[in-house]
């Protein structure tokens, strides 16, 4: 049989979230200076790649893929897909597993990323990553959602540009038997604030504007261990949750509790997805974006 073209696809998986990392079949696209770069080719040019691999009858439309975050948009950066990337890099070999904790340097849209990889028994046991600087654009921004009345959206950037909203101030918990209560609603808030007047940009490169995605939370807690913990799902069009706590999510979350003077510097921080599993987060520091 002929086949026209062949992708290679290895399968991982991050704390409930199943991620495809491409690693054949697929050209680097010439011309571009910078992954960012690279983003818009596939985004502007090549985006029959992306469509290909999330549509039926190939596809697999509930699945995240190195390139994109469900069936709308393509993301600076996702960390699920940072630590599903080195997983695959020194769990196939890629990548010599040459020691027990191996330290990588990935580029991605949003800037390079440093990784930390323990390693044991020829087999990945943990990936920990410095990421890009996150900060706030705005705390309680007013929305006007019709059904639901006023509002209130912190507008964050942690690798992605997030609306926040406290589920519990919606009267909805963050709950699988409430999945579809909390997608329907996600949809309608993330419609209303991408629609208004007020456009973040970011500060270091302006094409990256406008919120592209939505994080439920519920407020912060002291867990028996000291450490501070907190539940997040982040909605993800057009209609699913992504099933991992969410790097960029939670980047995005600890730079509003930290605005907000919740979470401090070198503080422990447990992020917990909708299905229990969790991130082990910290503020390492704090720096300038922009001016």
């Amino acid at each position: 049989m002929h086949f026209k073209r062949t992708i290679s696809i290895v399968d991982c998986h991050c704390a409930g979230e199943v991620d495809d990392v491409i690693v054949g079949g697929v050209l680097d696209p010439s011309g571009c200076a910078t992954m960012y770069d690279k983003l818009v080719h596939f985004r502007d040019k090549a985006d029959h790649i992306r469509q290909l691999l999330l549509i039926e009858p190939r596809g697999r439309p509930a699945i995240c893929r190195l390139f994109d975050h469900g069936k709308r948009g393509i993301p600076t950066h996702v960390r699920g897909n940072i630590i599903c990337t080195a997983t695959m890099l020194l769990d196939t070999g890629m990548v010599e597993m040459r020691k027990p904790v191996i330290e990588l340097l990935l580029d991605t849209a949003a800037g390079p990323v440093s990784i930390t990889v323990d390693c044991e028994n020829e087999k990945c046991t943990a990936v920990a990553f410095h990421s890009v600087p996150s900060f706030v654009f705005v705390l309680d921004h007013p929305a006007e959602v019709p059904g639901l009345g006023t509002v209130s959206v912190d507008i964050a950037w942690g690798g992605m540009i997030y609306a926040i909203v406290d589920a519990t101030k919606l009267g909805v918990k963050i709950e699988n038997r409430n999945g579809p209560k909390l997608i329907k609603i996600g949809e309608r808030i993330k419609q209303v604030v991408q629609q208004s007047a007020y456009v973040p940009v970011h500060p270091e490169n302006s094409k990256i504007r406008g919120v592209s995605i939505l994080e439920f939370t519920e407020p912060l807690t002291l867990s028996s261990t000291a450490e501070f913990t907190a539940v997040n799902t982040v909605v993800v069009s057009p209609g699913r949750f992504d099933r991992c706590p969410c790097g960029t999510g939670s980047s995005a979350r600890m730079a509003v509790l930290h605005a907000q003077g919740q979470l401090k510097v070198g503080e422990r921080f447990q992020h917990r997805s909708i299905i229990g599993s969790s991130f082990e987060c910290c503020i390492e520091g704090t720096t300038q974006v922009g001016s």
